[in-house]
């Protein structure tokens, strides 16, 4: 896909950076994709903005005066869906898998290139709005969990599971596919429509997923690692996935 190729109607996106020159650079290209774009300086006015209008996706510097990148993040999510990507200037894993715990959809390292931005933000569009105008699916069951796809609800054992929106993609594949086993780059593709990112991405979504359906996030049960290979998930004896 070039550039220039993007979803229509035209897409609103944030991006939230303190750096004038990264700020200038990123948005610049995004305009030349042919997305709408705000620009704010720091997190306070940022969630203004947001407020204001709900913008399509946020593109989010991590490291913000005041108020950082993750309580943004955070906030943002408390107040409703919308896709991020995070960018940030740090190298160290943890600070990029902190990032996605908090909400944020995917992240890039600084020094990036704008055009792998523009490629991801299209990427992530797309994947949001397959997911708003697919046809509805029926009701998945596993036991005590039940997933509706239509009203993006989770429950277990009649309790609703407070799931992100990439936990809630993920725990739908993986009811709808029991006993098999997945990759992550294919869960990467397949669930989320990504072509390329980081592999971390599907693994703390995994980790967060786990801790909210398993007994015992330590020793799980239904989603199994598969060494060599990625994930599967078994509903376990007399508890077949059923749609």
């Amino acid at each position: 896909m070039s550039e220039h190729s993007v979803p229509h109607p035209v897409a609103r996106i944030l991006v939230v950076d303190d750096d004038p020159t990264v700020a200038e650079v990123v948005t610049g290209y995004l305009e030349r994709a042919r997305f709408a774009v705000e620009h704010a300086s720091d997190g306070v006015d940022a969630l203004r903005r947001a407020g204001e209008r709900r913008p399509d996706l946020v593109v989010l510097d991590l490291m913000l005066p005041g108020l950082d990148g993750l309580e943004v993040c955070r906030r943002l999510r408390a107040a409703g869906p919308v896709p991020i990507i995070m960018l940030t200037a740090r190298s160290d894993e943890e600070d990029r898998v902190t990032g996605l715990e908090v909400g944020a959809d995917d992240y890039v390292t600084k020094p990036f290139s704008p055009r792998e931005l523009v490629l991801r933000v299209a990427s992530v569009l797309r994947r949001d709005r397959a997911a708003t105008t697919a046809a509805p699916r029926g009701t998945l069951r596993a036991g005590d969990l039940t997933v509706d796809p239509e009203t993006r609800r989770a429950t277990r054992a009649g309790r609703e599971l407070a799931l992100t929106l990439r936990e809630f993609d993920l725990l739908a594949y993986f009811l709808e596919h029991p006993g098999t086993a997945h990759g992550r780059e294919a869960l990467m593709r397949r669930v989320w429509g990504w072509d390329f990112g980081d592999l971390s991405t599907v693994t703390v979504h995994v980790r967060r997923l786990r801790a909210k359906i398993e007994e015992d996030p330590a020793r799980p049960a239904l989603i199994q690692t598969v060494w060599g290979v990625g994930y599967r998930f078994e509903p376990g004896p007399g508890q077949e996935a059923l749609g």
